[in-house]
């Protein structure tokens, strides 16, 4: 089991020339380590004002957590026997037409299995975000940064699931099972959206954002050679999550952001409004 590696084994495992662990599962594994970040920002003894309300509900948000946690390790392992499955279907004797159906029926069950794998992964991922909303909502502000990080964890391993689901969707020719796997995934997406926007703003990360895009200057995310879209970006990924919140408290925020003495930030609130009308 994969899982059961020392940390250095496992990163070695990754790190050997072999296709298995690969990227699904580094995808499972960034998430398994974001949901126990954020259990552990639960687990903390202070909550945000003290209240026996918060303590019970962070309590809840944890042992969830800890189940996503749970289900994101299985799929670590999970991952690369999708993946071995695949290629054992490949090395199929192809001589005669029955091994030639045998072993295009193979594949394609092969596929399916190495699809719904990061599918689940990408689901996985965005419950633990959303159970994140509560830990957000009632957790220690002292740890917003671990949330944020613990957050960041668990979108990448949302956006990994998501490469391997369309490495895999084009070879995929049952058009019921490829219906299904959109409908999730589109589902799983605007969860994620939804859930961070608004665990971003009970935490007060937008504002240190904010705050150390002024000491810092924007982060450099982008591509070499984009550098001059960098305020732009951060501007649009605020008020784009401000947006998608939909709160009457979001909307303020977007509305003094468009008074803003930031160009990029102006206008960027200002187009994010004027889709809200």
């Amino acid at each position: 089991m994969l899982i059961d590696k020392k940390v250095t084994d496992l990163l070695d495992a990754f790190a050997s020339p072999d296709p298995t662990p690969g990227g699904g599962s580094a995808a499972a594994l960034a998430g398994a380590v974001g949901a126990s970040l954020l259990a552990m920002v639960a687990g903390l003894p202070k909550t945000k004002t003290g209240t026996p309300e918060e303590r019970a509900a962070l309590d809840e948000a944890r042992a969830t957590l800890l189940k996503h946690r749970q289900s994101l390790v299985e799929l670590v392992d999970r991952d690369a026997g999708a993946y071995d499955q695949v290629v054992a279907a490949f090395r199929l004797p192809k001589e005669t037409p029955e091994e030639k159906a045998a072993r295009t029926n193979a594949i394609q069950r092969g596929m399916e299995a190495a699809t719904t794998v990061p599918v689940e992964t990408l689901q996985e991922c965005a419950r633990a975000i959303t159970a994140g909303r509560t830990v957000a909502e009632f957790g220690n502000p002292s740890a917003k940064s671990d949330l944020a990080v613990a957050m960041q964890l668990l979108m990448g391993g949302v956006q990994g699931a998501m490469f391997n689901v369309m490495a895999n969707i084009g070879s995929l020719k049952d058009a019921a099972f490829v219906d299904r796997v959109k409908a999730n995934v589109q589902a799983a997406q605007a969860e994620c959206g939804e859930s961070l926007g608004r665990a971003y703003q009970a935490a007060g990360v937008f504002e240190m954002m904010q705050q150390a895009a002024q000491v810092l200057g924007p982060p450099n995310l982008h591509p070499k050679g984009e550098a001059e879209a960098q305020p732009q970006h951060l501007a649009k990924l605020i008020a784009m999550m401000l947006g998608r919140l939909g709160t009457a408290e979001a909307r303020r925020a977007l509305e003094a952001l468009a008074q803003s003495a930031d160009p990029a930030m102006r206008t960027a609130a200002s187009e994010t409004l004027a889709k809200l009308t």
